[in-house]
């Protein structure tokens, strides 16, 4: 099973506020800060254009190397997929430590379309997580913990459960099984869902890590992730928010598995 690492892109497109030329009234109540690019024009809002980031220039190479059915939007999940094919970070491992990426105009139609495709569903998984189907993990409760009782989902600091390595004796992570709290245990997470990396770490132990009740030390301000589930009235929020980043783990690494498969 590939290892797949979450990888930031330039968003599809961004917001560059207007300068009113020297002279004429701004009636936007922006701070002006730059000029709009020749030929970017797009809808204002509150004082921003919405600028494509895919130029026309670059539109013109990939159709001219491609097709001219080829559309922005297949170059910037092109790019999405690009970022997460295993066999471009191994190549590419050292320079990507150090720089932006660089991606060479694709000649090869067939792989174009097929990282577009991976590409366009990763992009889907990663901005709608929140609304995935959760994947089923267990959820065990106590028989002596109340299940409708909010203090029975509250997190005080989530970790893994441990296990003992057969080949050194030692306790490692068992990243099948997440200690929730006291009353609940979270069972039957896939092992490949921590094969879904965000940087150094898994997206699941990002979870871990972030959601825990911390207190800043100088100014006494407590971080306390209950908050918002309280706050939308959902005891089970982070519950749900496990189990969707699981499923969210599996499904991309199956993607990411098919770009390493020979498309020959």
């Amino acid at each position: 099973m590939c290892r797949s690492q979450h990888s930031s892109a330039l968003p599809r497109r961004r917001g560059e506020q207007i300068r009113t030329p020297a002279g004429e009234l701004d009636l936007s109540g922006a701070t002006a800060i730059t000029q709009i690019s020749p030929g970017q024009a797009g809808e204002v809002f509150d004082g921003y254009r919405r600028v494509d980031n895919i130029t026309d220039e670059i539109l013109s190479i990939y159709q001219q190397a491609l097709g001219v059915d080829i559309t922005k939007d297949d170059i910037f999940y092109f790019v999405y997929g690009q970022l997460h094919d295993p066999g471009y970070r191994e190549a590419y491992e050292t320079d990507l430590k150090k720089m932006l990426p660089h991606i060479e105009t694709p000649t090869d139609r067939r792989r174009f379309d097929q990282l577009t495709a991976a590409g366009r569903e990763l992009v889907e998984l990663h901005v709608n997580y929140e609304d995935v189907e959760p994947y089923p993990v267990t959820v065990d409760v106590k028989k002596t913990a109340d299940p409708g009782d909010r203090e029975t989902w509250r997190v005080q600091k989530l970790r893994w459960a441990k296990r003992t390595d057969p080949d050194t004796g030692k306790n490692v992570d068992d990243v099948t099984t997440m200690i929730y709290n006291s009353k609940v245990t979270i069972r039957d997470i896939p092992e490949e869902a921590n094969h879904y990396m965000l940087g150094s770490r898994s997206a699941l132990a990002w979870i871990i890590d972030r959601h825990q009740v911390k207190k800043d030390k100088a100014s006494g301000i407590i971080n306390d992730p209950n908050d918002w589930a309280d706050e939308i009235g959902n005891p089970h929020y982070i519950v749900d928010l496990i189990a969707k980043v699981t499923r969210v783990a599996v499904e991309t690494v199956r993607i990411v598995d098919t770009l390493s498969e020979d498309t020959e």
